[in-house]
């Protein structure tokens, strides 16, 4: 079982090698950034990829984030996700696609070898391995954010800069793309909270109120 890994820490990813090593996987290469992701993922096409969130070079969802544009390079690539901290946003997102295994562990787990090793195994298989404190945190956050829950990464993103009174032209600027991308983002935001043209709101007050809600 051929098995591709991020992880941005050397001793863990030497660890991680050994063990999955030792138990029959055979780790085709280990990375430690966000881009060599990426590249190893869309190269090997992996039997599994057991992926950090947090990876150079931003440290933030870097690892999410590659592991999310390889499954639409690769459809149902199976993902195990490791992380310290449930990244809400994008952990949603990669959960929602029922194609191949998906799973997401905090890291404390990898210390039960067992149950590392059988979760590996799981998601390989096309399974799920969730971990219950990951499940609950995303079900409490969907609980608060009932309003935006139709929202895409991208559209949120719009919203999140609209939040901190950007135009159209600085959102474009931030996000290196066009306003006419931008009008069109906020368009289908204005559509999915419900705010149909109006001549005495302001969709886009409205629009960062919801956010703000939620």
């Amino acid at each position: 079982m051929r098995v591709v890994i991020a992880e941005d820490l050397a001793l863990l990813r030497d660890g991680l090698i050994r063990l999955l090593g030792a138990f029959g996987f055979e780790v085709v290469e280990a990375v430690d950034n966000g881009p060599s992701l990426l590249r190893a993922l869309t190269a090997h096409r992996p039997d599994v990829a057991v992926v950090d969130v947090r990876l150079p070079p931003t440290f933030t969802d870097e690892g999410l984030k590659a592991a999310l544009e390889a499954r639409r390079e690769i459809p149902g690539l199976p993902v195990l996700v490791l992380s310290q901290h449930v990244e809400q946003l994008y952990a949603r997102e990669l959960l929602s696609d029922s194609r191949g295994g998906i799973g997401y562990l905090l890291k404390d787990r990898v210390s039960d070898v067992q149950v590392f090793v059988e979760a590996v195994r799981r998601v390989a298989d096309g399974g799920t391995a969730l971990d219950p404190d990951v499940v609950s945190q995303l079900l409490t956050r969907h609980a608060r954010e009932e309003p935006l829950q139709g929202l895409t990464p991208r559209e949120r993103e719009v919203l999140g800069l609209m939040a901190e009174g950007r135009s159209n032209a600085a959102i474009a600027a931030k996000m290196f793309v066009t306003e006419k991308a931008v009008s069109k983002h906020t368009n289908s935001i204005f559509g999915k909270l419900g705010l149909p043209p109006s001549e005495d709101d302001n969709r886009r007050v409205l629009a960062v109120l919801a956010y703000l809600g939620a």
